[in-house]
């Protein structure tokens, strides 16, 4: 399982920063999970997350994505694992296979923004740190 983190200052994530990772190579013949691991704590305001992540593969292919993901529930309790720190395994691509031989390079950025304002929120509080894993694609708990 190849993995990496990266941890904000202050705990906060400023909408110019882009969190950049240099993934690690892995079999080309292997189907993969990739997992985002976000943590926060209580000063996340947001029953959701807004990323735009960049996939660059090594032979210069960019895949541009805007994805939502859910981090509360109606009632505003966070729906990771955790009470002062909260720890969210949240899925990015599902039975994806790195083709290319090389370095994969995976942008995240926050695009979070104010109900009814277009421009992004400068910065976003309660943000620990957010990472990846790729995991080997299992069928019913069996590599």
């Amino acid at each position: 399982m190849a993995t990496s983190h990266h941890n904000f200052e202050k705990t906060t994530w400023s909408a110019n920063t882009p969190v950049v990772f240099q993934l690690a190579t892995v079999d080309s013949l292997q189907t993969y999970d990739v997992f985002l691991h976000l943590r926060n704590n209580k000063d996340y305001a947001y029953k959701n997350l807004w990323l735009i992540t960049q996939m660059k593969f090594p032979q210069g292919k960019v895949v541009t994505d805007t994805l939502q993901y859910a981090m509360a529930d109606a009632r505003g309790a966070f729906l990771g694992q955790g009470s002062d720190v909260v720890e969210n395994k949240l899925v990015y691509k599902r039975g994806f296979r790195f083709r290319e031989s090389g370095t994969y390079q995976l942008t995240l950025q926050q695009a979070m923004r104010k109900s009814g304002d277009a421009a992004p929120l400068p910065e976003l509080k309660g943000v620990l740190d957010i990472g990846y894993t790729i995991e080997k694609q299992t069928q019913n708990g069996n590599e």
